[in-house]
């Protein structure tokens, strides 16, 4: 019984001592704290494809299903064998009407990239964010988009054809003023 008690007294100051020790340890060191600043520069978009790049990945795709739909209801397309690797956006998995309203939004939605600074022109030139035509321009695709997904979510095929139509021009008032030059470096100015 002597060297339980004996054991116990040891692992009692042992663990008092254990105690003393750790109240006396600094405490680790932490990273400091992110602060607002440093998550919304985080948080910045950043610009990865210059302006060709930008349209043929996004823009071209995205206006190409609207334009089909001028010919084709979107309600007739069969899905794909296997939709989920369909390269026919209206024969995929979200096809069909769906499609025509995503890729509307899509439209409205990179408007909003088009205003990056940052971003250049496939000649190295600066997109002109600052004119104040090119503002209108990217606010006509923008509209264009809206018009062309409330469009798709009629399901009328005239309706689309309509704003396909607002599409087209919204887009021509663009490329006749900065892409429709017989030397690439003359493009964007």
């Amino acid at each position: 019984m002597g060297t339980f008690r004996s054991v116990v007294a040891r692992c009692t100051l042992a663990g008092l001592f254990g105690l003393v020790a750790y109240s006396q340890t600094p405490p680790p060191q932490r990273r400091p704290a992110t602060t607002a600043t440093s998550r919304a520069q985080s948080a910045q978009p950043q610009v990865m494809a210059n302006l060709l790049q930008l349209m043929r990945g996004t823009l071209f795709p995205a206006s190409n299903v609207i334009f089909a739909a001028q010919s084709q209801d979107p309600a007739t397309v069969a899905p794909a064998k296997d939709p989920s690797t369909a390269t026919d956006p209206l024969a995929n998995t979200y096809g069909q009407w769906l499609a025509v309203e995503n890729s509307a939004l899509a439209i409205a939605e990179v408007a909003n990239l088009l205003d990056l600074p940052g971003r250049k022109c496939a000649n190295g030139i600066n997109v002109p964010i600052r004119n104040a035509d090119w503002a209108k321009f990217v606010q006509g695709l923008r509209d264009a988009g809206m018009t062309a997904y409330k469009a798709a979510q009629s399901k009328n095929q005239d309706t689309v054809t309509d704003a396909a139509g607002s599409l087209s021009e919204a887009c021509a008032n663009c490329h006749d003023k900065y892409r429709e030059k017989p030397n690439l470096a003359d493009r964007c100015k």
